[in-house]
């Protein structure tokens, strides 16, 4: 006979979902007749619920043309939210019922249990073989330090407004606030909707599978600053692959997960991989506001360095689209790193936000965006002093300002921006136009401008370890202060080649393996001496 302690812990205990095992072993959980009816009823409220609170501006307005908050009206709603109350007790109840009575869900319960407890080494091999709802695995590693912002030279500087320009701006921030954290951080972070999770939930769990099963990845629960939980994944390469000391973490776009996102290009390259998903998507709380965004890449960088074990120049940071933003802040954060690689990004999300949204509500989304949501990934990359690779899609349809135009792509802002701040003596006017006609091609086109100028690269490497023999990596350099025009074109056109490469393709496709690689980055002996 059940225990009341088993039946009563069974109502609130988390979902299994699969058993890992080796071979046949493998196999999704299948619950008993009463866990799944319960389940079902259960479910089906929440889609109810999800569905209510979406459109819930039209419900309040339907219901109050109808006379629901009258005194009559008010009666029948609460005779119906007292039956659906009633409804999703038993349910719980069925549901508990039905689990209690499943020995294999309290073999599963009993080890999560211990788990909580007391995680050692053996529980959690144990825990490893259950898929299971992730608000019920217990925290790995906690972040306990806020990693400040460092803060040296600055991109660009805000405006100052004058005082009536202030009172004018106050019905646009009361707007933008409102906006922000109801629809708009949803429409910039689209993996955050309850309904789009669970469309992808079947999606999810297969690309987990994949990862645990034919890679051997292990989950984690991290812990922010601000308490957040994030949903991490690592799979070890050490000693296995050529490159599987290294570590890469990935940071994934707006819609992206690391279960079915950019992890398995570094994976197919024999690196070592921590994945991990924004606050309030899969199993992370939170939202992906920019504070909880940094405090969640902070404790995943804590977590890889003081868990894991990896050293900073051991880890290279990969961001794809949005990711650029973590990414870069990761990066100016933990300047030692190894490199950092960006796929498909922008510079700053303001020009694509206004692109996407009517004319007239420009200055709405202005002011929403820089002061809720300022993914100004620009001013990130630029605080970080090490090696760094653009990939730029050729076909991108969401970081192009106008279809079919490559000059549109804000990667090619990005990397004129980079470029424009370390080597402010190469990129005059004449060298930015020619890096903008540059950019506005692809291919052969691209060879072209390097038979015109006569690019060596042997030469402008050259000419690179020179400088910084005798000078210092440091940025900004001042390389290109005495060299004439046709100098500084060939230099800008090689610098263009090494930070950035085009992939023929649109914005969602998962990047090649052979496409990944380590950063470029300018190597000079001790004893280097330019002839």
């Amino acid at each position: 006979m059940t225990s009341l302690k088993m039946f009563w812990d069974c109502i609130f205990s988390p979902r299994l979902v699969k058993i890992y095992g080796n071979g046949p072993v493998e196999r999704l959980y299948e619950p008993k007749t009463f866990e799944k009816w319960g389940d079902q009823v259960i479910n089906s409220l929440y889609v109810i619920w999800k569905i209510g609170v979406y459109t819930s501006p039209f419900l309040v307005g339907m219901l109050y043309q109808r006379g629901y908050f009258e005194p009559d009206g008010l009666i029948t709603l609460t005779k119906l939210v007292t039956s659906v109350g009633v409804i999703l007790v038993v349910s719980f109840c069925i549901r508990g019922m039905g689990r209690a009575e499943n020995p294999t869900y309290t073999r599963f319960l009993a080890t999560l249990q211990t788990a909580q407890k007391d995680l050692s080494p053996s529980i959690k091999q144990q825990l490893n073989m259950y898929d299971f709802e992730f608000k019920a695995w217990p925290v790995e590693y906690k972040s306990t330090v806020e990693h400040s912002d460092s803060n040296p030279k600055a991109v660009s500087v805000p405006k100052q407004l004058t005082f009536p320009q202030c009172l004018l701006q106050i019905p646009y921030r009361i707007i933008a606030y409102f906006a922000i954290h109801t629809f708009g951080i949803r429409l910039i972070y689209p993996g955050t909707i309850g309904i789009l999770q669970m469309v992808l939930e079947q999606s999810l769990l297969q690309g987990r599978s994949r990862l645990v099963e034919l890679y051997h990845g292990e989950r984690f629960k991290i812990e922010t600053v601000d308490k957040n939980e994030i949903d991490a994944l690592y799979i070890s390469r050490r000693g296995n692959t050529t490159n599987g000391n290294t570590l890469v973490v990935c940071c994934e776009g707006n819609a992206g997960f690391y279960e079915i996102g950019i992890a398995i290009t570094p994976i197919e390259a024999g690196y070592s991989v921590l994945g991990w998903n924004h606050p309030g998507f899969g199993g992370s709380t939170g939202r992906p506001y920019p504070p909880q965004e940094k405090n969640a890449i902070d404790a995943v960088m804590q977590f890889a360095i003081n868990k894991l074990g990896y050293k900073p120049e051991n880890i290279i940071l990969f961001g794809w689209s949005i990711g650029g933003y973590t990414s870069t802040w990761a990066a100016m954060s933990y300047p030692d790193i190894k490199g950092l690689v960006l796929d498909a990004t922008f510079d700053d999300v303001l020009p694509l936000a206004v692109n996407h949204m009517p004319r007239w509500w420009g200055p709405i989304v202005e002011v929403a965006i820089r002061e809720h949501v300022n993914l100004n990934i620009i001013e990130n990359l630029v605080k970080y002093p090490g090696p760094v690779f653009i990939i730029r899609r050729t076909e991108d349809e969401v970081i192009c300002l106008r279809e079919h135009d490559l000059s549109s792509n804000r990667g090619n802002h990005l990397l004129m921006k980079l470029l424009m701040f370390r080597y402010p003596c190469i990129l005059d006017r004449t060298q930015t136009q020619l890096l903008k006609d540059y950019l506005a091609v692809t291919g052969a086109s691209q060879d072209e401008f390097f038979r015109k100028y006569g690019v060596d690269d042997n030469y402008c490497q050259s000419l690179l370890q020179s400088y910084i023999s005798e000078f210092s990596k440091s940025y900004p350099m001042k390389i290109g202060e005495e060299f004439g025009d046709m100098d500084k074109s060939r230099m800008a056109l090689f610098l263009a080649k090494k930070y950035m490469k085009d992939f023929k393709s649109t914005h969602c496709v998962n990047l090649p393996a052979e496409m990944f690689q380590p950063p470029w980055d300018v190597n000079v002996e001790g004893d280097f001496v330019f002839t």
